[in-house]
């Protein structure tokens, strides 16, 4: 392999539109083709977004001798069947959040790759953007003294009916498109996997999905996460971090301007600390960790067997709800 990672993409998907530029930006990879289910769509597609090669069908991308590896961001509901067909193929993924449709879809992922030694990565993007780590690093230091309690929302409005995060044949759903952020936020924090959950959901009488949710999750170290998630309400993604004499607080933390700096806002005792973190783009940072990690023939950041604990709880927290 050259130094550069040779990109399909398997769908014309919207989120496309943040991680190709992503692509382009990043020092050690390039993408090389595109496919959709509708030839005329991928072409249109591949000229908008600067693709060389474009396909009518999914599987014309896979048989592209010319890729390395794929981003994958399918409907939640289509994650297992082409994931694993990316598997069979031999083709290192990256496969959009959330991993599929349930944690039992999400560990079938996760053992097709591993037979194959194919390399396999979730796109939480988010993980990779460094307001986090400056989070951690202050609990880590004792910044806040014993985390107690860890609150989180990610909401926003949808005005579409047709949206696919409305469609339950397709997996929608608050906590499977936003929610999952925050559950994956308290796991991330933690370095745990909660021991208990609770969970209350308004479900969409035309929709039959979760169009808004709220949720408890007790860890076994004793901290208490809670959250709202939601597809129609106020848009806003932050989360706090309250411990004993202290608090943290991210007031823009999965999806920032990456443009713009981001806050992480710290409160120990009387002092205030605003710790301001340079803008940078996480989608870049994510698909540069995936690029270098097959480059080097190493393991990503980020396990995929997370992908599957995050369902685990996310499948836990739906049972409950409905």
């Amino acid at each position: 392999m050259s130094d550069k990672v040779r990109w399909g993409i398997l769908s014309t998907a919207n989120i496309g539109r943040r991680v190709i530029p992503a692509i382009h930006a990043s020092h050690n990879g390039e993408v090389a083709a595109v496919g959709s289910r509708s030839l005329e769509r991928s072409r249109a597609f591949a000229e908008e977004m600067k693709i060389p090669r474009a396909y009518g069908s999914y599987e014309d991308l896979l048989a592209d001798g010319g890729i390395d590896a794929v981003y994958l961001p399918l409907p939640n509901s289509m994650h297992a069947e082409w994931s694993i067909k990316c598997a069979e193929a031999g083709i290192p993924t990256l496969c959009e959040k959330p991993f599929a449709s349930d944690a039992f879809e999400a560990q079938s992922i996760v053992d097709a790759f591993e037979r194959r030694g194919v390399l396999l990565a979730e796109a939480f993007m988010y993980r990779f953007h460094p307001q986090h780590a400056k989070v951690r690093e202050i609990v880590e230091a004792d910044g806040i003294g014993e985390l107690q309690f860890i609150n989180s929302s990610f909401t926003f409005p949808i005005s579409d009916a047709a949206n696919i995060r409305l469609s339950k044949r397709l997996a929608g759903g608050s906590l499977m498109d936003v929610g999952c952020y925050c559950v994956n936020l308290m796991r991330f924090m933690t370095g745990e996997e909660p021991a208990q959950v609770k969970a209350s959901a308004r479900i969409g009488k035309t929709t039959g999905v979760d169009e808004a949710l709220a949720g408890a999750l007790e860890f076994p170290s004793g901290v208490i996460g809670h959250f709202d998630c939601g597809l129609r309400a106020f848009r806003q993604h932050a989360y706090t971090l309250k411990g004993a004499s202290g608090m943290i607080t991210v007031p823009t933390s999965f999806v920032p301007d990456n443009a713009a700096d981001t806050l992480v806002q710290h409160w120990q005792g009387d002092e205030f600390t605003e710790h301001r973190i340079p803008a940078v783009d996480h989608y870049q940072l994510m698909v540069e960790d995936f690029a270098d990690a097959l480059i080097n023939k190493r393991a990503p950041r980020f396990a995929p067997i997370d992908g599957v604990n995050n369902m685990m709880a996310v499948d836990a927290l739906l049972a409950q709800a409905r």
